[in-house]
C-alpha cells in the first residue's frame, strides 16, 4: 500500500500494545487501539497524527484492523465513535 508522496504505508498489528498502527517509513501515522476479552475485540480509541490528518489514514488502519480481527474469528467493538461511524457505513463488519 502506498500514497502518492512516494512513502510507503504499512499497517502493523502490534499485540503487546494492544495496537494496529499506521506508518508512513518511520513515522507512526494513525492508530486504532483496542482491548479484547472473550472474543470480543473493542476498538476503543482511533487517532490519526495531526501532521497526517486528512489523508484518510483512520479510515484505512481500521480497515485493516477490522479485517484481521474478522480472519481472527472475533466480534468486534465500537466503543470508538470513529469506528462506529465506520461499521454503520460498511454493514459488512456489523456482527
Amino acid at each position: 500500500m502506498s500514497n502518492n508522496t512516494g512513502n510507503a504505508n504499512r499497517i502493523e498489528h502490534l499485540p503487546a500494545q494492544s495496537r494496529f498502527a499506521l506508518f508512513l517509513g518511520d513515522d507512526l501515522g494513525a492508530y486504532a487501539d483496542y482491548s479484547e476479552v472473550d472474543g470480543l475485540r473493542d476498538f476503543d480509541h482511533t487517532v490519526t497524527e495531526p501532521d497526517f490528518r486528512g489523508r484518510g489514514l483512520a479510515g484505512q488502519v481500521v480497515q485493516f484492523a477490522l479485517d484481521a480481527t474478522r480472519a481472527e474469528g472475533l466480534k468486534i467493538g465500537t466503543s470508538c465513535s470513529y469506528v462506529e461511524k465506520f461499521v454503520s457505513e460498511h454493514p459488512e463488519y456489523r456482527n
